[in-house]
Formats: structure tokens, C-alpha cells, sequence
């Protein structure tokens, strides 16, 4: 938990105390896990720019939006 505080703040850029969503957290998690899981069976490259636009925006599905 702490951890993934000091990660909100960091994403952020911030020193103040914010709001999270740990549900949210867990889930970005998981969906970056997952993609990273299946991009190595597909041997395929994370730098490559295909992959890393699908990355990005799917990294946040299921979330709470900020």
C-alpha cells in the first residue's frame, strides 16, 4: 500500500497528499502484467511503437478515471 502511494505521488509529480484509488491501482497492475505476459509470448518487442500505443491506454482499463 505504501509502496503504490509513493507511486501516485511520483505519476502525479506531487508532495501533497492525495486521493487514490487502490482498486484502480491493483487493476493497472494486473492489466500492465497481463499485456507484458502476452507481448513475451508473441515475442514481440515492448520499444516497438505498436505495441507501446496499445500498451499505454489499455494499462488504464477497468480504472476509476482521474
Amino acid at each position: 500500500l505504501n509502496l503504490i502511494k509513493l507511486q501516485d505521488k511520483w505519476k502525479k509529480n506531487t508532495d501533497k497528499k492525495t486521493v487514490i484509488s487502490i482498486a484502480s491501482w491493483k487493476r493497472r497492475k494486473l492489466n500492465q502484467h497481463l499485456m507484458k505476459t502476452l507481448f513475451q509470448e508473441l515475442d514481440l518487442d515492448m520499444k516497438d511503437q505498436k505495441v507501446m500505443d496499445v500498451y499505454k491506454p489499455f494499462s488504464n482499463y477497468g480504472t476509476i478515471a482521474a
